[in-house]
């Protein structure tokens, strides 16, 4: 393949469709190495015992979809991008779940009232204010939330002349603000893994999906460090990055 036509397939790569938080086009490209902690596990036991839960910035439902056979009787959920709120809509609104607009940021209020939900989710999407999530909680009610590490991938974003957006992203930054809004710390649990790239169009859309990690990516702008990334590949190794996350479990007290 000449150069031209390896810039032209990565430029398709560039093109090609990305919704919600689904990166099933990327299978058998991509993986994810290191064992993070059972989040999913952790969340069905906790809606198995909830009458309410609330899936803070949901994407497109994806991960709540997954854990539909333990849906308490309510269910709702909030997005804050609105393309992804649109799916989540048309995703959970037929199943009788509450999709609200909110956006990702700690100065947004949530639109239900006092002591609404037993559990609070947050996968991998931003914080509100640690006092909403206080405020809606009832007592006793749980707060679970699976966090990127602000710190993640330094290693590729280094390679693209990039810097982390949100660094302060830690459980050291969270967990006092958590504690200050009258919440237990029930779980710290943090860990490292690894995105793992078959080759670099793989990475292209995977960049372009997340456009905060390399912002004002494109193979155009950023043509030279993605040559030089294929010049690995064809040496025979593997695009591997390092990655950091960390999840976090904290409840109100009881009544």
């Amino acid at each position: 393949m000449t150069e031209a036509e390896l810039i032209a397939s990565w430029e398709r790569e560039e093109r090609a469709p990305f919704a919600g938080w689904d990166f099933s086009y990327l299978d058998r490209r991509k993986r994810e190495e290191g064992t993070p902690p059972d989040y999913p596990h952790r969340a069905a036991t906790l809606l198995r015992a909830a009458d309410s839960v609330l899936d803070l910035d949901t994407g497109g439902g994806e991960r709540l979809l997954d854990l539909r056979k333990h849906w308490p009787p309510r269910v709702a959920a909030t997005e804050g991008y609105e393309p992804n709120g649109r799916l989540a809509a048309e995703r959970l609104g037929p199943l009788g779940v509450q999709v609200a607009h909110v956006e990702s940021s700690e100065r947004a209020l949530l639109p239900f009232g006092d002591a609404s939900f037993d559990v609070v989710l947050n996968r991998h999407g931003g914080c509100v204010p640690t006092e909403e999530i206080a405020r809606v909680l009832t007592a006793a009610g749980t707060f679970l939330t699976q966090q990127v590490h602000g710190q993640t991938l330094l290693d590729l974003l280094a390679l693209f002349g990039a810097a982390p957006q949100w660094p302060d992203a830690t459980p050291a930054y969270y967990l006092p603000r958590l504690a200050t809004a009258g919440l237990t710390i029930i779980d710290v649990q943090e860990y490292t893994g690894a995105e793992v790239f078959a080759d670099v169009g793989a990475l292209v859309y995977f960049l372009k999906a997340i456009p905060w990690l390399v912002p004002g990516f494109s193979v155009r702008t950023h043509l030279a460090p993605l040559l030089a990334l294929h010049e690995r590949v064809t040496r025979g190794e593997e695009l591997r990055f390092t990655t950091h996350g960390y999840l976090i479990e904290a409840q109100k007290p009881a009544a």
